[in-house]
């Protein structure tokens, strides 16, 4: 490795880094100057001579990844993502810097740039799933070999990163798993919005990862040679790596440097100008000498070589190894689950949708060879082992499942960085009503449209004697209303299997699949089309014309086919409609809507909050659901003392009707 010599050329391609970041942030007069200035020697040396990408085939599978944590910093991106020669990114998108409808983001956003691995922004999420990134290399490694899958995970992560509480999580299971090709960044500059990091924190952070399984270098953050050596030796080691950078926040900038009035505001023209002189910078705005960027173009172009030895070996590993990089699946992978459906019909399978989502994994799991588990310390209550399963660990990462621990916030961010990394579709457990230490997470998975495929069980008041802090009430209407997500509560055993279908199938957004603790008849009596794909359907029709329109989903789409049968003996006909994903349903064409849910009066019944359900049955329908939280009892007495019952259903439909 030739190391840096803190020569004039690489403090200017550092510099080059600088004032493009500078100049950005002053012209779009919004941005966070600070961290690009005070790491811009760490990216110089690390993407001058350390990373490997290919600026012309950016979605290279054995390209190192780069994850900036510290995604307010997203001009540093932006710069090195110019300098170094990406074809999607023009010198006209760095001076568009956080307009509407730039690349140019204000923080860096997945799939508006080439070369962008993450949209990060919320502090800790990027250094969580950079852990899942360095995990699924670990993993497509052990089962296809280091020759096509061999490549370091950097991150750039500031204070804010470290002292959001993801962070803990992470930092364990990467020390945990022994994740080695883990490099992470600490840009330690003692600054954050309010003033020093002292004020609020004194960690020791450097004690912290440590005690946390993790490798620690110290070094000037300024200092380019010391930088080389520091990213070699943490090459080199059996840990991941921090590497402690102490820089100072706004490097160059004349009277605000090392304060908070650079880290999150333009540093105004005259500091700039004066920044200028500090640094003997003479180019104007947004220009770049043209020796400069040649160096910057002459790093982009390092890997050439290497790309064209990795497609070959590539070609060579077989048609399975390129469909998982690719994210195909493999011909005919649900075979088993539609004979699946098959035989519950046939059998008139009754059984809680958690274990008939497990009897799907068991035809799912053995047929996708990138389909990877796992559970937040709940997988006997989630039900996500099969027979096929084998738990990852730091001595044998060619396995399938993930003993994430009770670490719901590091699960969810994990799952998105392996799904981002690729080869991998990932699933996780928890209680559904646990998934909000996942939100930050699910939120990102939807925003950035990858495919993360979440088991939440125990999805109603028919958890029982948990009792309120335990039964998920608003969850499902929150997530409907969150975009680019879908939520599925199926109603047996089928509709978990066409869920399942489904969310494998969806590569551009994550799917959740809201699954009950308690047993459930089976209700359809046809798998030939995969209905739950219309997000809502007749389940039963009326047998003349219909009177009203029982909605429901889940656990209550049996309650509902009750209520028809005893509406039925008083001689009132009614149609029931399975709805288990409103998402879908939205997406259907309004005839098809209309067809389902008739013009009669509408009834929907679903043991959560009744929000959002207006939409379906108009101001002149009535909803049966929860209004505030539950209580601590039986399931069945639960149902009664909320009122959600099949009599409830019979009285609201004759009420309507009258």
């Amino acid at each position: 490795m030739n190391l840096c010599k803190c020569g004039k050329q690489n403090k200017d391609m550092a510099n080059a880094i600088r004032f493009l970041s500078a100049d950005a942030i002053e012209k779009s007069n919004s941005g966070h100057p600070g961290m690009p200035l005070g790491m811009a020697d760490v990216a110089t040396v690390l993407f001058s001579q350390f990373i490997k990408l290919n600026p012309s085939e950016p979605h290279w599978f054995d390209r190192d990844r780069f994850v900036l944590s510290a995604g307010h910093g997203s001009m540093l991106m932006y710069s090195l993502l110019y300098l170094l020669g990406y074809k999607d990114i023009s010198i006209n998108d760095i001076k568009n810097f956080r307009q509407l409808g730039a690349k140019t983001a204000g923080h860096p956003e997945y799939g508006h740039l080439a070369g962008i691995d993450m949209t990060t922004g919320p502090l800790g999420q990027g250094i969580t799933s950079a852990v899942g990134m360095a995990l699924a290399e670990r993993m497509i490694a052990a089962k296809y070999g280091d020759d096509v899958c061999n490549h370091y995970t950097y991150v750039i992560a500031g204070d804010g990163c470290l002292m959001e509480g993801i962070s803990e999580e992470a930092i364990s299971v990467a020390g945990h798993l022994k994740l080695n090709k883990l490099i992470v960044f600490w840009d330690n500059n003692n600054i954050t919005i309010d003033g020093k990091v002292d004020a609020a924190n004194s960690t020791d952070q450097i004690k912290r990862f440590e005690a946390c399984g993790w490798n620690t270098i110290e070094v000037d953050g300024h200092c380019q040679k010391a930088i080389a050596k520091a990213i070699v030796k943490a090459q080199k080691s059996k840990k991941p790596t921090l590497i402690a950078c102490k820089t100072t926040i706004g490097f160059g900038a004349p009277s605000k440097c090392g304060t908070s009035k650079c880290h999150g505001s333009p540093l105004g023209a005259e500091e700039l100008e004066n920044m200028r002189r500090a640094l003997n910078w003479t180019s104007a705005p947004f220009e770049i000498p043209d020796d400069i960027i040649q160096a910057w173009r002459d790093a982009g172009q390092r890997n050439i070589g290497a790309f064209k030895d990795w497609q070959a070996r590539a070609k060579s590993k077989g048609k399975e190894f390129n469909d998982v990089i690719n994210g195909k699946l493999p011909k005919g992978w649900d075979k088993e689950l539609n004979q699946l459906k098959e035989t519950a019909i046939a059998e008139k399978t009754k059984v809680a949708t958690r274990k008939a989502s497990q009897m799907c994994l068991e035809a799912i799991v053995p047929h996708i060879p990138q389909i990877i588990g796992g559970s937040a310390d709940l997988a006997a209550s989630n039900l996500t082992l099969t027979k096929a399963s084998k738990t990852i660990t730091a001595k044998d990462y060619n396995g399938n499942n993930i003993m994430y621990g009770i670490r719901e916030h590091a699960m969810a961010a994990i799952m998105n960085g392996m799904a981002l990394h690729g080869g991998i579709i990932p699933f996780g457990g928890t209680f559904f009503v646990f998934s909000d230490y996942m939100r930050p997470a699910q939120r990102l998975s939807a925003l950035m449209g990858i495919r993360v495929i979440y088991v939440l069980t125990h999805d109603s008041i028919g958890v029982g004697e948990d009792g309120p802090t335990h039964q998920p009430i608003e969850h499902l209407a929150s997530y409907r209303c969150m975009p680019n997500i879908l939520t599925f509560r199926p109603c047996d055993i089928v509709e978990t299997a066409e869920a399942w279908q489904i969310a494998i199938e969806t590569d551009n957004k994550p799917s959740i699949l809201a699954l009950t603790r308690q047993n459930l008849p089976l209700l359809r009596s046809s798998a030939k089309e995969n209905l739950t794909s219309k997000g809502g359907y007749v389940l039963s029709e009326a047998q003349n014309k219909r009177q009203a329109t029982i909605i429901a989903t889940g656990s209550e789409v049996s309650m509902a086919m009750e209520a028809k049968a005893k509406l039925a003996e008083e001689g009132i006909d009614v149609a029931v409609v399975s709805m288990p994903c409103c998402e879908l349903f939205d997406a259907q064409p309004i005839y098809y809507q209309e067809k389902v849910l008739g013009t009669a009066p509408r009834i929907a019944v679903e043991a959560a909050s009744k929000f959002g359900w207006e939409k379906y049955v108009g101001l002149d329908g009535d909803i049966i659901g929860m209004d505030g939280f539950g209580a601590s009892g039986p399931a069945g007495e639960l149902f009664k003392y909320f009122g959600i019952t099949v009599e409830e259903v019979v009285d609201s439909v004759k009420d309507l009707i009258r």
